[in-house]
């Protein structure tokens, strides 16, 4: 990147970026007839490829965090839609990416033969900026988004996002939402939704002609405004989460559809979250309807997780390893069978939107719907001292309070 003044005005910079990526990893990717699948489908998994982007563009000085007039205190939003100034459109088309486009509306108009309403091409990401105390404002770790969102891409015939192409694209819609990232000291975050799915319209099941990648940007208030508290859990028996050999390990939008039902019963119930055993055997432990498991052996120092091909990998399941072994813990990523719940002093739930959550038992209930074992973590009433010295560690990080030494935090400029 090269940063101009530009001669006519001291408030604006000229920004000239040359994006160069790597080529191909063979030319008959080059020549396959349909943008993507068959022999094409290798121009797709080389994660590095894109076209050549040189072009210049005005970049106007950053704004000021936390300025946005919104409908309530920054200190009280919740998880949940809320208008910003700005979503980021840009589609691909006849095999190449079109220009970024910064929209107003809050609407999509979409063919009504789309493949991602009929076949379900459509996965998602989800990631956070987050002031720092400088009033600098940084998002965490969007290469691993990035990466993710590629897989997914790669598993539903869709065309890659290229590295570079979506790291951009998050600098700019956050850049020009800057007035909405919640400002430092309150505890809150600007969560970002990249979405990506099949535009074009097909009838027979095939990959579409065109997708369109959406990034929306959300101001959101710290989940746990009252502090880490413990919640409790059942063990969902009557239903899977994700087949061996399915789409469990990417984050494509049917996955959710398929939890919405066990997860209400499990509320109604009344326990807060699910959790999913192997769909072969349902002997081991897979996840939570949306967070990865972890279970935390003080005695032994131990950091297990299920390592599974139907899991989705979490970006923040792999922070919380790299700062465990940090702290002195072996990390185990293996098949945890259930009865090994037992040995757990602390289990939690980790994902973007909590980063963790603290669970105080987890049940599993017979036909009858009565305990017919209960496992419980602790005391069952209180946060773990490792589950909370690991989420201290990401917030802090986060926010910018602590040493910055994975090189995490992504800046916007």
């Amino acid at each position: 990147l090269i940063l101009q003044q530009h001669p006519p005005n001291p408030n604006k910079m000229k920004l000239t970026s040359a994006l160069l990526i790597s080529t191909l990893t063979s030319a008959s990717a080059f020549l396959a007839p349909a943008p993507f699948g068959g022999a094409g489908a290798a121009g797709f998994s080389n994660r590095l490829h894109s076209t050549s982007l040189a072009e210049t563009v005005e970049v106007k000085p950053l704004g000021i965090p936390g300025t946005a007039e919104l409908d309530k205190p920054w200190k009280e939003l919740g998880f949940e839609f809320r208008p910003t100034k700005s979503n980021l459109r840009v589609t691909y088309k006849d095999g190449e990416w079109g220009e970024f486009e910064m929209s107003t509306d809050d609407h999509i108009n979409i063919h009504m033969g789309a493949t991602a309403l009929h076949y379900g091409q459509s996965c998602f990401e989800g990631l956070k900026a987050f002031t720092h105390a400088d009033g600098s404002v940084h998002v965490f770790r969007p290469e691993e988004n990035a990466k993710r969102l590629q897989s997914s891409c790669e598993r539903t015939l869709m065309p890659v996002v290229p590295h570079d192409l979506f790291l951009k694209a998050v600098n700019q819609v956050v850049r020009d939402n800057i007035e909405y990232v919640p400002p430092y000291g309150t505890g809150g975050s600007l969560y970002l939704r990249p979405l990506l799915f099949g535009s074009g319209a097909r009838i027979g099941l095939q990959p579409a002609d065109e997708y369109t990648l959406i990034i929306m940007v959300i101001p959101v208030g710290d989940y746990y405004k009252g502090g880490l508290e413990p919640v409790n859990g059942v063990v969902i028996t009557d239903f899977d989460r994700a087949a061996p050999r399915g789409v469990g390990n990417v984050k494509v939008a049917g996955n959710y559809a398929a939890d919405m039902l066990p997860n209400m019963r499990s509320k109604e119930k009344g326990f807060p979250i699910g959790l999913y055993l192997d769909a072969a055997t349902q002997s081991c432990i897979e996840e939570f309807s949306t967070s990865n498991f972890v279970g935390i052996d003080m005695e032994n120092k131990k950091y297990v997780t299920p390592q599974s091909s139907s899991v989705l990998p979490s970006i923040t399941n792999k922070s919380l390893m790299t700062i465990a072994e940090d702290e002195g813990f072996t990390v185990e990523a293996r098949d945890i069978p259930i009865e090994e719940m037992e040995s757990f002093d602390e289990v939690l739930a980790c994902g973007t939107a909590v980063v963790v959550t603290p669970v105080g038992s987890i049940t599993m209930l017979g036909d009858d719907e009565k305990d017919t074992k209960k496992y419980t973590f602790g005391d069952g009433e209180e946060t773990g001292e490792m589950t909370r010295r690991l989420y201290d560690r990401v917030r802090a990080i986060q926010f910018g309070e602590g040493e910055d030494k994975y090189g995490w935090n992504f800046k916007i400029e």
